[in-house]
């Protein structure tokens, strides 16, 4: 059964009218921060400036970065000192991040915001909306051009970003072939917390 429909958006280095209009233009009234982090070089997107002036627009503001952010906290989810995506899909954090949008479903049109432009860069598009599609979300994106892309469209772009490999996918369905590019593309971009003797 076909669940409601989430949004995604990167904020990028949109001015903040350009930014209102992305909103704007999908409907949108409700924007759940993804950032484990909300901080941001451009000061409209640091959570302290962003939540109050998305408010006074109308449109609610939440932070799920501890529920949906990709630097997780839980040392189970980490292999070979990476973040799995997988793995953090069964987190009960990210579990809840996950009802948390069911429930404000209800009432809004939800984006998820991260600050990468492209969805395919972030984990918004390879961890987040992989799992709402999987269980009947219909997930679309807002470009930095304007347009709106359906998700299903951005996983035939990641098959044709990580390519297909002619002796791994010999005679693989296409579901086969996301699921590995998936797995590569993500395995490439998730988190790798700095090394504690690197002195940062």
């Amino acid at each position: 059964m076909s669940r409601s429909t989430i949004y995604t958006v990167g904020y990028s280095t949109h001015e903040w009218p350009d930014f209102l209009r992305l909103l704007r233009a999908a409907g949108i009234t409700a924007l759940a921060d993804v950032r484990s982090n909300p901080q941001a070089r451009l000061p409209q997107y640091r959570q302290e400036n962003l939540a109050p002036a998305l408010r006074a627009e109308g449109i609610a503001y939440v932070w799920l970065g501890k529920e949906l952010g990709a630097r997780r906290d839980e040392p189970e989810c980490y292999v070979e000192g990476r973040a799995d995506y997988e793995l953090v899909a069964q987190l009960p954090a990210f579990r809840e991040g996950i009802t948390r949008l069911e429930r404000g479903a209800s009432d809004h049109a939800i984006a998820l915001m991260c600050a990468e432009r492209e969805p395919l860069d972030c984990h918004r598009g390879l961890l987040i909306a992989r799992v709402l599609t999987n269980e009947g979300w219909r997930v679309r994106h807002l470009l930095a051009d304007g347009a709106i892309e359906e998700h299903s469209d951005t996983e035939r772009r990641l098959v044709e970003r990580v390519g297909v490999d002619p002796l791994l996918d010999a005679g693989a369905d296409f579901t086969t072939l996301v699921d590995r590019a998936y797995r590569e593309l993500g395995g490439a971009l998730s988190y790798e917390p700095p090394s504690q003797d690197s002195g940062r």
